[in-house]
């Protein structure tokens, strides 16, 4: 059993995977996790092998809480992957990113994948049919677009996310609403059509705490997968256990 600590920028993650099937999910605060990983591991004694992915600060703590329980692969720009890393800057890529573009090759091994993990940014990342990692994009997530309105201006409104009742907006918050949000799937339309007008038989999968807000109002077709970073990274741990 493998044990998948995925530490984002607004959330950490924690997954068992048994034969690569996802058997444990959850998702913890920060300061939790420490006691967390051990209530886990306790749970499932088979757990024999860990990763750790944090595309932030994570409390050395945790490594060393998990150390106790397993062997430890600790997911660095450095790690070994499946595919060929065309990134100019590829100590730069982020770790998530790392693995995304993992859960894509093995996800579609022969064929050209787009994944788009819709989190605290929405990222672009490609792998082609020749097993290639391109790279992609970022821009700001749903929630950002929301704050930076709020903040970088003197009198909207910080607002959580709603779908608009209609394309124009009848109010200040509708069309903050209308704006947002038709505005980022309106994005992630014209990313997917640039991409398929490049790559044939284009593969879209779409992930991330936001996906299932924006799937229903994309127009492009997708495949909505919300744990296939986690998937990524039990390839990942699998394949440096090697």
């Amino acid at each position: 059993m493998n044990l998948i600590i995925d530490a984002g920028n607004t959330s950490v993650k924690l997954a068992v995977f048994d034969k690569g099937a996802l058997i444990f999910y959850q998702k913890v605060d920060g300061e939790e996790i420490p006691v967390q990983v051990k209530k886990v591991c306790d749970h499932y004694p088979k757990i024999s092998n860990g990763i750790v992915s944090s595309v932030g600060n994570l409390d050395v703590k945790v490594v060393a809480v998990l150390t106790v329980f397993c062997d430890v692969h600790e997911l660095t720009p450095s790690s070994k992957t499946p595919y060929k890393n065309s990134y100019a800057t590829p100590q730069t890529l982020g770790v998530d990113r790392i693995a995304l573009a993992t859960a894509a090759f093995y996800h579609n091994p022969r064929g050209n994948t787009l994944v788009i993990d819709a989190g605290t940014c929405v990222t672009y990342d490609m792998v082609n049919d020749y097993g290639e990692y391109l790279g992609g994009a970022i821009s700001p997530g749903l929630k950002m677009r929301y704050k930076a309105l709020q903040v970088q201006t003197a009198k909207l409104p910080l607002l959580e996310p709603k779908a608009p009742f209609d394309f124009i907006g009848n109010s200040t918050d509708n069309s903050i609403h209308s704006g947002v949000v038709n505005g980022i799937c309106h994005e992630i339309d014209g990313v997917i059509s640039g991409y398929k007008t490049r790559f044939a038989d284009l593969t879209v999968i779409l992930t991330g705490g936001d996906a299932p807000f924006l799937s229903k109002r994309l127009k492009n077709t997708i495949f909505a997968d919300s744990k296939f970073l986690l998937k990524g990274l039990n390839y990942l741990l699998e394949y440096n256990k090697h």
